[in-house]
């Protein structure tokens, strides 16, 4: 599907490509045996905080084509208002391009690329396994 991003509005893919991420997340964790709603929820904070967005989106940084290196850096670059408390303005901005591109992605029906960068960003062995069934 051939989409135009000049098209597309920024905020609505950095929307779309939060849940794109969180179902990536889930579907890991998932997979990964966890059981407990209170447990998937608080290893779940291990990938989407705007901090570990930010550590995901520069091990991913080499391996993006130059469309998709662009799309993040319009992402990244958006003007922002309401950043939290537990992150820097730069790893924000960084979180919201990794954002937008997901949601790019998603929107193209790259369902493959998508699995490909996330298992790049989001390296199993460094990810906290904690107690899955508590």
């Amino acid at each position: 599907m051939e989409i135009k991003l000049n098209e597309l509005s920024q905020s609505a893919l950095a929307y779309l490509g939060d849940s794109v991420v969180e179902l990536c997340v889930r579907t890991l964790l998932v997979k990964k045996g966890y059981t407990k709603s209170k447990t998937l929820n608080a290893a779940a904070l291990e990938y989407v905080t705007a901090s570990a967005q930010a550590k995901a989106v520069q091990k991913i940084l080499p391996f993006l084509t130059e469309e998709e290196a662009e799309i993040y850096r319009r992402g990244r670059n958006m003007s922002v208002n309401n950043i939290p408390k537990s992150a820097s303005c730069g790893e924000y901005k960084m979180a919201t391009g990794f954002e937008v591109l997901f949601g790019y992605l998603h929107i193209a029906g790259r369902t493959k690329r998508i699995e490909e960068l996330f298992s790049i960003a989001y390296d199993e062995t460094e990810i906290n396994g904690g107690n899955k069934n508590e």
